[in-house]
């Protein structure tokens, strides 16, 4: 027997529907195929066909043409109006040029000529969903450049105490289907979390599809995330379905418009979409991870946002700390973030010496992870850092990462002899809490 090997592994990962009247040929094409793909499912006439179109998603679909009642052709035109998205493989015994021109019109990805080999038909089936696969990742790729994504792909960095609490969540979180809600000021790395735990879970070779829903027009954005079958019967397929099997990440959800937020709690309880313009719901296979800047709570008094969404999103809310709050991890971010913009632009690495790192310590970083990247972007470029944080004295590399506490705990304590040994009073005047002073000197031994 064939390798499975040979046709590949969108062969192995699909599921097929084959639709025929003949019993014969059901039970030689779910034979052969079978052993090759993750499931395959078979239906005796259009009308059953249909029904279990209804229940399920089928990645491919073959289908007699001669069938009693109508044309396989004709069935097929009669679902792509009512919701059918897979590709579809015809086997018919005439090739005349009126039947090719028909299956073209109609969508049809091939068609293999009776009677055929077993290989024939695995290698038009492998063909099909080959060419599936590769407008999926064109398209998903075509996002994610779209989107101008400045995060660090599934890469939760850093040491502190703040995210380790984060990255211990992720980790009793990564094995679960369940929703999560990242909250947090804008930068401080909510993508950058949700990236890590699909990263982390057992979905981490299907697709991570990152939705900025304040980046798309209100009268787009049901299109953009649903699909949608046109006029012209044009079918598009929409980011939930791109996203199949993986996980949709929806950012700035505050945003969406009220009748989206409605079809978006349809979903989540169904697991179920319905194209703009279709007759028919498809089921889903995905994890939801959303995000916001907003206070959600507030949104809901304010009817901005629908209180049976939050409470359905707001299952496990994780809230990502600003960078202020996590200085022990400024100078790794800092020294990857010059090592990547260094590499990517040609430019010499810039150095970090203890006066620039303990200005980085000292600044509060509003704009948090982000503004941090863009400060280093800008300053690798222009071959220096501004003159707030400029230094004189060179550490770099591992050395500089070693540092950055020891500059920190000389600091603090040189403050503390100032205040007389007051925390508080040192606090104040290092303009951090007490707490942090706490933390730092249980840490240091002290």
């Amino acid at each position: 027997m064939t390798s499975q090997d040979e046709y590949g592994d969108s062969l192995a990962n699909a599921s097929i529907l084959v639709v025929d009247d003949e019993p014969g040929m059901r039970n030689f094409l779910t034979k052969i195929l079978s052993p090759r793909c993750k499931r395959v499912e078979q239906a005796q006439s259009a009308a059953e066909a249909t029904k279990m179109l209804d229940q399920a998603y089928f990645d491919l679909v073959i289908v007699d043409n001669i069938m009693p009642g109508k044309t396989g052709l004709d069935w097929v035109r009669e679902q792509r109006h009512v919701g059918l998205f897979s590709d579809t493989i015809l086997i018919t015994a005439y090739a005349d040029l009126e039947t090719a021109i028909k299956a073209l019109r109609t969508g049809v990805a091939d068609f293999v000529l009776k009677p055929f080999r077993a290989n024939q038909i695995l290698n038009a089936a492998a063909r099909a969903l080959d060419r599936q696969n590769l407008r999926r990742e064109n398209f998903l790729l075509k996002h994610e450049l779209s989107v101008e994504s400045n995060v660090l792909k599934g890469r939760l960095l850093g040491k502190s105490a703040a995210i380790c609490e984060v990255r211990d969540i992720l980790n009793r979180l990564a094995p679960l289907p369940t929703s999560v809600l990242f909250s947090g000021a804008t930068g401080t790395g909510k993508e950058v979390a949700a990236r890590t735990l699909h990263s982390m879970s057992d979905r981490a070779d299907k697709p991570f599809v990152a939705v900025n829903c304040a980046a798309i027009s209100p009268d787009r954005i049901a299109h953009e995330l649903f699909g949608l079958i046109d006029e012209q019967e044009r079918q598009k397929d929409g980011l939930f379905l791109h996203a199949e099997g993986g996980t949709l990440f929806l950012d700035e959800v505050v945003q969406m418009p009220d009748q989206v937020q409605a079809a978006l709690l349809r979903v989540l309880e169904d697991q179920r979409i319905r194209p703009v313009g279709a007759e028919r719901d498809i089921p889903l296979n995905l994890r939801f991870l959303f995000a916001t800047n907003a206070d959600l709570e507030q949104a809901v008094a304010e009817r901005r946002f629908r209180a049976d969404l939050y409470h359905r999103i707001n299952v496990v809310k994780i809230d990502m700390p600003p960078l202020k709050e996590r200085s022990e991890d400024i100078v790794e971010l800092a020294a990857l973030f010059i090592q990547q913009f260094s590499t990517t632009l040609g430019l010499p690495a810039l150095e970090l010496d203890e006066e620039t790192l303990l200005k980085f310590a000292r600044y509060d970083w509003p704009g948090n992870v982000r503004e941090l990247r863009n400060l280093i972007e800008r300053s690798v470029i222009l071959g220096a850092f501004p003159d707030k944080f400029a230094g004189s004295g060179q550490v770099t590399g591992s050395r500089a990462i070693e540092t950055l506490d020891l500059v920190m705990q000389r600091h603090i304590m040189h403050v503390l002899d100032e205040s007389g040994g007051n925390r508080a009073e040192a606090a104040r005047r290092l303009g951090v809490s007490r707490k942090t002073i706490d933390r730092k000197c249980a840490a240091w031994g002290f």
